[in-house]
């Protein structure tokens, strides 16, 4: 493969000028009919996905499986190569970002929002056992013998919501941001997951073949981002209820899907190396402080030892754990529910999570791009899962009613996740003020996540609709930005968000395929290059 083959398919001139047309019209197209189908009869929608979504779990869980461990087995074997010294651009380029800015912002773009949401929420799940789901809430827990509530099955707990957030999650990222910054840096391609397919398809990538793969990767930013808008809106107004008693009804969270996608989009607008790096670098600061707060005002010890623990068992079992495919019902149950919906959650985020980590990634090499975007932010937020989740364990421990009674539990079993995490902060501390100001930092922590996320996947969707061009027409990011959140906001309003987030679950499927191409080509690459 030569250097340098961009063909050039966006317009010069009139309204689409800096973006693909057809492209661009097929997206608004797509998008809007969805949302209009969805609108229209939300129970019949979400019947459809529903089915769609118990098939491919029911069929094709194992292929989710097979692929997240395909991408662990690539980046590890990229890490460890003579490929690892190969840079992401020219050999004598270097990063354009700095080391903690790009950290930063690769953190608060792929994974910041999921932390505040499901760092109680999620290892408290898996430490119940009152199968209030209708299954085992911890599969692995109950066949190692731990059924108690007691801090052995805590462990167990940890452990598998480490495996969902740690390095499996993170090596989707990997691959697919690796491969569009070598094929875009390095071998002058456009910035578009297209160009991964070059080795095999060669130029039919600027044909329908590269239309309909990056048309994937701009449907689950749309809907990614909107569904996590929207769900994550609930509990922003759950925190502006703890801080000031305003109703978290739907007229509270419309009001805040207006406010973050307007923020995002002044962002997005205002590039990379201003809004987008400037946010992220302020969310790592706050997230430091509060996690500090949760480190002082908590069991120091106890969860030095927790934390410890619970990472070694996670370690120890980490091979075992990709390979188990549940084949008792109710096991299957729990595994297509948590496992299978986090990889296919991963899978559908990737397209334009990896875009924009490629975006930001020019000059570094392979193996320190891998280390850098696999094992750091999974280091941090299995070290943030284990300090916010290892409190809300060790207050329901230690409840003065007995284990269980401390109230955070029950609003899991609930499925108020959305509160979990200020009942958490209002456990830990007897002085108002410091609770108040510790549920204040939590919810501006949620708001600026979600700008982070918002303006990152703004900037992606119009890179990809403009063949690439890491700096697209703001025209047009101002359209995307705001439309996302319309999109969120009415959906919202029509109860259609659970339909759309099972409809991007259903698109990680074709995702899925796509990976593995890309990996292939990825190599193929390298191999005729060295």
């Amino acid at each position: 493969m030569r250097n340098g083959r961009h063909r050039r398919t966006t317009a010069d001139a009139g309204p689409w000028k800096g973006l693909n047309p057809a492209m661009a019209l097929a997206a608004k197209g797509v998008v809007l009919a969805f949302v209009l189908a969805t609108v229209r009869d939300v129970d019949a929608a979400g019947a459809v996905f529903d089915r769609i979504r118990d098939w491919i779990e029911g069929t094709l869980g194992w292929f989710y499986f097979l692929v997240v461990g395909v991408n662990v087995l690539a980046c590890l074997f990229l890490v460890c190569s003579p490929f690892g010294r190969i840079r992401l651009g020219d050999d004598g380029s270097r990063p354009e970002f700095r080391t903690s800015a790009w950290l930063a912002m690769l953190f608060s773009a792929g994974i910041g929002i999921g932390l505040l949401f499901f760092s109680i929420a999620e290892p408290l799940f898996y430490f119940d056992n009152s199968q209030s789901a209708g299954y085992p809430n911890n599969p692995a827990a109950d066949l190692a013998g731990a059924v108690a509530l007691d801090e052995p099955r805590a462990v167990h707990a940890m452990r598998v919501a480490y495996f969902h957030w740690g390095i499996h999650g993170w090596s989707v990222y990997v691959v697919v941001g690796l491969c569009l910054a070598y094929f875009g840096f390095r071998k002058k391609l456009p910035l578009t997951l297209r160009s991964a397919l070059y080795p095999i398809v060669g130029e039919r990538i600027y044909g329908p073949t590269g239309h309909l793969v990056d048309l994937l990767a701009v449907f689950g930013g749309v809907f990614g981002i909107a569904t996590s808008l929207g769900l994550g809106a609930s509990q922003m107004a759950t925190g502006l209820d703890v801080l000031f008693g305003v109703e978290p009804g739907v007229a509270t969270q419309v009001a805040l899907i207006a406010a973050i996608s307007l923020a995002a989009t002044l962002s997005a607008v205002s590039g990379v190396s201003r809004g987008i790096r400037v946010l992220s670098e302020w969310n790592i600061r706050v997230s430091i402080v509060l996690l500090a707060c949760f480190v002082l005002l908590g069991p120091f010890t106890w969860l030095a030892g927790f934390v410890a623990s619970s990472f070694a068992e996670y370690l120890w079992r980490l091979v075992p754990m990709s390979l188990w495919i549940a084949d008792d019902p109710e096991h299957a149950a729990w595994q297509n529910g948590w496992t299978i919906f986090y990889w296919g959650w991963w899978i559908s985020w990737a397209p334009f999570v990896g875009t924009f980590i490629a975006r930001i990634s020019r000059g570094r090499t392979l193996r320190e791009f891998i280390l850098g975007v696999m094992f750091v932010p999974a280091g941090l937020a299995l070290l943030w899962f284990g300090i916010f989740g290892g409190n809300a364990i060790h207050l329901e421990l230690n409840a003065p009613g007995g284990v269980g009674t401390a109230g955070i539990m029950e609003l899991v079993r609930g499925a108020d996740y959305e509160a979990a995490l200020y009942a958490t902060i209002d456990r830990m501390t007897d002085i108002g003020w410091l609770a108040w100001a510790m549920s204040a930092t939590a919810t501006l922590l949620l708001v600026t996540w979600f700008v982070t996320s918002s303006d990152s996947g703004t900037l992606v969707i119009t890179t990809l609709l403009s063949m690439g061009d890491p700096h697209p027409p703001r025209r047009f990011r101002i359209v995307w930005g705001l439309g996302i959140g319309v999109v969120a906001a009415v959906l919202l309003l029509a109860d259609g968000l659970q339909a759309l987030q099972t409809a991007a679950i259903a698109a990680a499927l074709p995702v899925s395929v796509v990976l593995l191409f890309m990996i292939a080509g990825l190599l193929r690459s390298l191999a005729r290059e060295r």
